[in-house]
């Protein structure tokens, strides 16, 4: 069993579930990066990664509470966690199916998915950021078969009797890669896709 503090770190809300209106009725994992960030009060805050923070919030929602508050100083990291390159989208979504997949293995649906996302990783690799056309093209994407792969596969690994084990390792690599890849392309923001919903709590 984790062990979690009586107070909330640094001074900070206390770490719950959902949205909230105000700080003072606590903040999720999300709504903590924004306020780290110096940004609005929001789960959707502009330095991270719409796919990435749909699964933060998944994972924030869907897991106890000790569990929660051991990913607490994720939210430092995930202020900044905005990989611009076209790939990433796909490539997040990906190893959230595959974790899946580990679960179900004889899914042809999840073996599908996954084949749907590292298809379009490896088409995106080389291709530049920026431009409408690409940008409009990943928007679509993401608003549609991108984030229902992304809740299917986060069903499955809610219902896992080890889920909260899975979902907080899924969401720590998870926020590894991005910070990895967004110190790799300089920072660049010209990629931002608005961000999408995710939810799917035990």
């Amino acid at each position: 069993m984790v062990a979690f503090p009586p107070r909330p770190p640094d001074g900070l809300p206390v770490p719950g579930r959902f949205a909230h209106l105000h700080p003072d009725d606590g903040a999720c994992l999300m709504e903590s990066a924004a306020l780290l960030a110096g940004g609005r009060f929001t789960d959707s805050p502009p330095g991270t990664h719409p796919a990435l923070a749909a699964l933060a919030r998944v994972v924030n929602d869907s897991v106890g509470d000790a569990t929660r508050y051991a990913l607490w100083p994720l939210a430092a990291e995930l202020a900044d966690a905005h990989p611009s390159d076209r790939a990433y989208t796909s490539l997040l979504v990906g190893s959230v199916v595959d974790a899946a997949g580990v679960l179900r293995p004889a899914s042809r649906r999840l073996a599908r998915h996954g084949r749907v996302c590292h298809r379009r990783s490896e088409r995106l690799a080389h291709v530049r950021a920026g431009g409408l056309p690409g940008r409009a093209a990943d928007l679509v994407w993401w608003r549609g078969p991108g984030r229902r792969y992304l809740e299917h596969a986060l069903g499955v690994l809610c219902a896992a009797p080890d889920a909260d084990r899975r979902l907080a390792r899924l969401l720590r690599e998870a926020v590894a890669k991005a910070r990895d890849r967004a110190a790799g392309d300089g920072g660049a923001r010209d990629g931002r896709l608005p961000a999408g919903e995710g939810r799917c709590n035990r």
